[in-house]
């Protein structure tokens, strides 16, 4: 299903508008995840390049909004690390996919300076529709600093007409200097309840969507990927139990990013807890009684550790049993 098969949700069409109503060559939208910055992105630079744009948006039925459905738009570029790419149905340049069919390499993490070469290229050709040009570059923050380093002097010197789109997650992590250039537009978060509303629109029942809604920490989009992903509100409520027990067969399918990213969650609730704050992602009768706040700490420090090295483990098995022993024994630890 492509993105212009289903409507925007509602938050995502309202910042849509506000945007298309000012000028500029480039805009950085940033925000935690979750919060639509990749469907904004796309409905900018659809509506950019429409045939027909209204002051909502793209038309959705001309040639151009037809061209970018089916990824083969000539004056749009999009750069994402070659995961996302293939993850999302944009293709890869020939030379890069040939590169991943002869298993030369793995499809990259990052976005590849090639690729950025690339683009700096493209936003300097002519328009092939004669409606201007679009860079979109998502998740922004995967970019190194020799490919942000490519980008930097076209966004200090835009060919006259292309527009950029960055999206990120983590703006912080961008050089100062791409910042700088760009407008900036901190994505909005939306109501509980019209979050919830959007939510049962996608099929998710009330009481789920409301599970899905606290476990992905008030994010819409994880919440919906939460809700289509097939583990249920009550497995997820089992789970600080299940860990306090030391059981692995608890997480046994999930990865490992997606076992720390849930032990994580747990040790915020806990330290919430121990402080006397209300927990997030867990509801507090689920949570096991807090450990000492060193041991969580120390815990806390440990996983973000383990987090930088989640997508290359050397055995996952291995690693899963690890994470768990590890949460079991500091969540038995006593003062």
């Amino acid at each position: 299903m492509t993105e212009s098969a289903v409507a925007p949700a509602p938050w995502i069409a309202t910042q849509r508008a506000s945007l298309l109503a000012q000028r500029g060559h480039a805009w950085l939208l940033q925000g935690p995840s979750g919060l639509g910055q990749y469907a904004l992105g796309m409905e900018l630079v659809r509506a950019w390049l429409c045939d027909a744009p209204t002051a909502q948006g793209a038309c959705g039925r001309c040639g151009s909004c037809h061209a970018i459905d089916v990824r083969t738009h000539a004056d749009l570029c999009v750069l994402m690390p070659e995961v996302h790419m293939l993850a999302l149905g944009w293709p890869l340049s020939e030379k890069a996919q040939a590169d991943i069919d002869d298993k030369k390499r793995k499809p990259s993490r990052e976005i590849r300076v090639e690729a950025m070469r690339d683009a700096v290229e493209f936003s300097q050709r002519t328009s092939a529709r004669g409606r201007g040009k679009a860079v979109l570059v998502y998740p922004a923050e995967q970019m190194n600093h020799i490919t942000a380093n490519a980008l930097l002097k076209t966004l200090e010197e835009p060919p006259g007409d292309v527009r950029f789109v960055l999206a990120s997650e983590a703006a912080h992590q961008l050089l100062p200097t791409i910042r700088s250039r760009c407008l900036g537009h901190a994505m909005v978060w939306p109501a509980e309840a019209e979050m919830l509303q959007w939510l049962a629109g996608q099929g998710v029942e009330p009481a789920a969507a409301a599970a899905h809604l606290r476990a992905a920490g008030g994010r819409p989009d994880d919440a919906l990927a939460l809700a289509r992903s097939g583990r249920s509100p009550q497995s997820w409520a089992a789970l600080p139990q299940a860990i306090a027990r030391g059981d692995v067969a608890a997480l046994g399918d999930w990865a490992p990013a997606q076992v720390i990213d849930a032990l994580q969650k747990l040790c915020h609730d806990l330290l919430a807890a121990s402080v006397g704050a209300a927990p997030r992602y867990f509801a507090s009768g689920d949570l096991p009684k807090p450990p000492p706040l060193g041991a969580l700490t120390r815990w806390s420090r440990a996983l973000a550790k383990a987090a930088r090295t989640a997508d290359h483990p050397f055995n996952a098995g291995l690693m899963l049993e690890a994470l768990v022993a590890q949460a079991r024994n500091t969540l038995h630890s006593r003062h």
